[in-house]
């Protein structure tokens, strides 16, 4: 489907493309376009310059301003990421990070702005707001430097 403006409802879909789409309560591999917009939409991977999500699911979505709320995205990347209510494992974002009581794996961000939001790791030059981390940058860095030892005594007593 290639089209200027598009409105799809309750279908499993292929591959759509066009400037502006609209998808609500189906399944899509693969949407690319201007803006896109879904509700209640599963999806493999959504490509888009404005992306908005509404209680929708996809593994990789990579966008200029994405928006999403009640949603979960496996890898999300973008130069401005809004997480409203969200869940996101790896959050990659170029400028501007904002969680609303939402979870993140790791962040990684230029400004990160939370409220009321946990994380494992967050990687960010500014951090505003209150958020729940597991690892900061200090005790990252120490538990990657006991992994990388008991690693490589591993290896050691392997080849003996």
């Amino acid at each position: 489907m290639d089209e200027k403006e598009q409105e799809i409802s309750d279908r499993d879909l292929e591959i759509v493309e066009g400037e502006f789409v609209k998808i609500s309560q189906s399944r899509v591999r693969s949407a690319e376009g201007g803006h896109i917009e879904m509700e209640q939409v599963c999806a493999l991977s959504v490509d888009g310059e404005k992306i908005e999500v509404a209680q929708g699911a996809a593994a990789l979505i990579t966008g200029d301003d994405i928006t999403m709320n009640q949603s979960f995205g496996i890898i999300v990347a973008g130069n401005d990421t809004k997480l409203n209510y969200s869940c996101v494992p790896v959050s990659l974002t170029k400028e501007n990070a904002s969680l609303k009581k939402s979870a993140a794996g790791i962040i990684a961000a230029g400004n990160v702005k939370v409220e009321n939001s946990a994380a494992v790791l967050v990687l960010a030059k500014n951090i505003e707001g209150n958020i729940n981390t597991l690892f900061d940058w200090k005790s990252a860095a120490a538990f990657g430097a006991v992994l990388g030892g008991v690693w490589g005594m591993l290896t050691l007593f392997r080849r003996r």
